[in-house]
């Protein structure tokens, strides 16, 4: 049965050029479009797509609001419509917050120039996020926490470095969300261990997931963190600072020459690659073009493996296809831990999938329980 998409933009030939794409589809049926977020909303509740790809700044109702309000009436997987800036990053960490699956940039040229690869690329996005698990899209900040509330001025994200409040005092680590219960056999409480890396990757899914990870993590956490995201160069930055902001730890994008310390977690930068050294600092390197991934779980896995032999704590979570398998195999091999997130908390049950399949991990958790595990495990 094709995959029901209703497409939501306020450009005419921007619905016009997705819907055409969408259509090519054997395997996609366009259903209804819509030119702003009140439309959004009428046309879920009556045509039930399973896919919705939505714009976010439209007259009437913005993208956002419209999200938040299909999650609350139809939940069903959104595909948000990004611009490349740092105002467009913030905009979809938002949306993203309220509910959205993924997000893909909003490129006319691109549309343009390589039909054939946007038409690709489009089309994988919707039939993977069309079985994606959309109650575990949404994310509810911790009491501790405050969410940042969206709002049209840029500064609000490039700010946070110098007018955030103090950074919140310890709590204790927060009770279960709205996620849903987990189905999966629940591996044991970890035993504590002398970790000297605690490396996280993720794709899709990732931004919520990973807030909901680091949120419950306390600022005297003793171990370093590395974070791989699938995202592209001009999000992370964005990404890394909204995390910082709402993290009790220190939270920035790496650059090259970064030390690990206790209590930072780095982001790898988007469209880079991101390794250890043997002086426990790490390297940004050019990404690699013969790569599908930039940043790749598998290359800073693999580096880590190799500096840190069995002191690494990895913990794959919710995302498309296999990248940080081959990675954790090597970490494996050395005597490191692995962990994986179940298939009932994940957006996307994909990288974590890869793993289980592959015998790599030590224990399978639900995504609300990882962070208190990781305290478990290294405090």
């Amino acid at each position: 049965m094709a995959v029901k998409v209703l497409v939501v933009d306020d450009s005419g030939f921007f619905r016009r050029r997705v819907s055409e794409i969408l259509s090519a589809d054997p395997n996609i049926q366009v259903v209804g479009t819509a030119t702003n977020g009140k439309e959004a909303i009428d046309q879920a509740l009556a045509l039930k797509p399973d896919v919705i790809t939505m714009d976010y700044e439209m007259p009437m109702m913005d993208g956002i609001t419209a999200v938040r309000h299909i999650m609350q009436r139809c939940p069903t997987p959104v595909l948000m419509f990004s611009s490349l800036t740092h105002e467009g990053a913030r905009v979809t960490l938002d949306a993203l917050d309220a509910g959205a699956v993924d997000f893909l940039p909003k490129n006319f040229e691109d549309i343009s120039r390589n039909p054939e690869k946007v038409k690709q690329l489009l089309c994988e996005k919707i039939l993977s996020i069309s079985r994606s698990n959309r109650r575990a899209n949404t994310y509810s900040a911790p009491a501790h926490v405050a969410t940042p509330a969206p709002s049209p001025a840029p500064a609000s994200v490039s700010s946070y470095g110098s007018s955030v409040p103090a950074r919140p005092a310890p709590a204790p680590i927060p009770a279960r969300t709205h996620a849903p219960a987990s189905h999966s056999p629940s591996s044991p409480a970890p035993k504590r261990k002398a970790y000297k890396l605690v490396a996280i990757g993720t794709s899709t899914g990732g931004p919520v997931a990973l807030q909901r990870v680091l949120t419950q993590l306390p600022a005297n956490f003793p171990a370093p963190i590395v974070l791989v995201q699938h995202m592209p160069a001009a999000f992370t930055k964005a990404f890394a600072e909204r995390l910082d902001k709402l993290c009790r730890i220190n939270v920035k994008e790496a650059e090259d020459g970064d030390i690990l310390r206790p209590g930072l977690a780095l982001l790898a930068p988007g469209g880079k690659q991101m390794m250890i050294d043997g002086r426990g600092a790490v390297k940004i390197l050019p990404g690699d073009e013969r790569l599908n991934y930039k940043p790749c779980v598998d290359i800073t896995f693999g580096s880590a493996a190799k500096t840190y032999g069995d002191k690494v704590l990895a913990v794959v979570l919710t995302g498309m296809g296999a990248d940080g398998r081959e990675g954790a195999r090597l970490l494996k091999q050395g005597g490191s831990s692995i962990w994986a997130q179940d298939e009932a908390s994940c957006v996307i049950y994909g990288m974590p999938m890869a793993i289980v399949k592959a015998e790599l991990a030590d224990a399978v958790y639900s995504l609300d329980d990882i962070g208190k595990h990781l305290v478990e495990a290294c405090i």
